[in-house]
């Protein structure tokens, strides 16, 4: 048993691979280990892997920092810390291909981070989505300021952090927290089907849909509409473009390289 495996297990099957979280005696708290195992997962997935599933065993999708395992650190270790946090989730989100979050029970701090920073979430019934960080007296390091932020609104996230109110599954959809909202059980058939369709686009307009979408949200406006052009006139002139219309045009499903 890899150190990796201890963490988490990976499967790949054609253009998916499922990931799953197994610290299940922990919810799946992220732990150095974990981290890096996520890392490492994602920087060793088979080339043909388009989408990527990501979901935790025992019933908890990612309960957030493990402070079972919290050490004091200096300012300049905790900077590199959450870093190596930044790194991986950002990995994860312009790395290139498209993960699915498919998410039970606790969704909570590092877990949320980690889920906002994959591209379409799926929440059960028993999620439940907390920043409770001022009741540990610590701050969000791994990129919730941003990605959460994003979401939520500056003002609501200060709110949900300030008072470690939690959401649930249905509230969770009306704020953006998760796309879907399903039944028991009916997250990781939703993320297989939402999976096997994703992978079956056309990869480049994927890639742009991925990288450069959040980047050009950033964007002052006038910049953002000039990027969407380059990424547009980009798309456009591939051999899967052309295929994409003929489909249409033709009334037959499109065979994409």
């Amino acid at each position: 048993m890899s150190d990796h495996s201890k963490y988490l297990t990976t499967e790949v099957d054609g253009q998916l691979a499922t990931i799953t979280m197994t610290r299940i005696e922990k919810r799946n708290a992220m732990s150095e280990g974990l981290i890096n195992a996520i890392d490492h997962a994602y920087r060793h997935l088979p080339k043909a892997v388009r989408v990527v599933i990501l979901t935790g065993a025992g019933g908890h999708y990612c309960s957030g920092l493990d402070l079972a395992e919290h050490v004091e650190r200096s300012a300049e270790e905790g900077v590199y810390h959450s870093r190596h946090w930044h790194q991986v989730m950002d990995m994860i989100q312009f790395g290139g291909r498209v993960t699915v979050s498919a998410m039970t029970g606790a969704v909570i701090g590092g877990g949320m981070e980690l889920a906002a920073s994959t591209h379409v979430r799926i929440a059960e019934p028993s999620v439940i989505f907390q920043l409770p960080e001022g009741r540990r007296g610590i701050f969000v390091g791994g990129g919730a300021s941003v990605r959460v932020g994003r979401i939520l609104g500056a003002d609501r996230m200060t709110e949900m952090m300030l008072t470690g109110r939690k959401y649930d599954a249905d509230e969770g959809l009306r704020l953006g927290l998760t796309h879907y909202s399903v039944g028991e059980d009916e997250a990781l058939p939703l993320a297989y089907k939402l999976a096997r369709q994703i992978a079956g686009n056309a990869p480049m307009s994927n890639y742009f849909m991925v990288q450069a979408l959040a980047r050009i949200n950033d964007m002052a406006r006038g910049d953002g509409l000039f990027t969407e052009s380059l990424c547009a006139s980009l798309v456009q002139t591939t051999p899967d473009a052309q295929e994409g219309l003929r489909a249409f045009l033709e009334k037959r499903a499109p065979v994409f390289r």
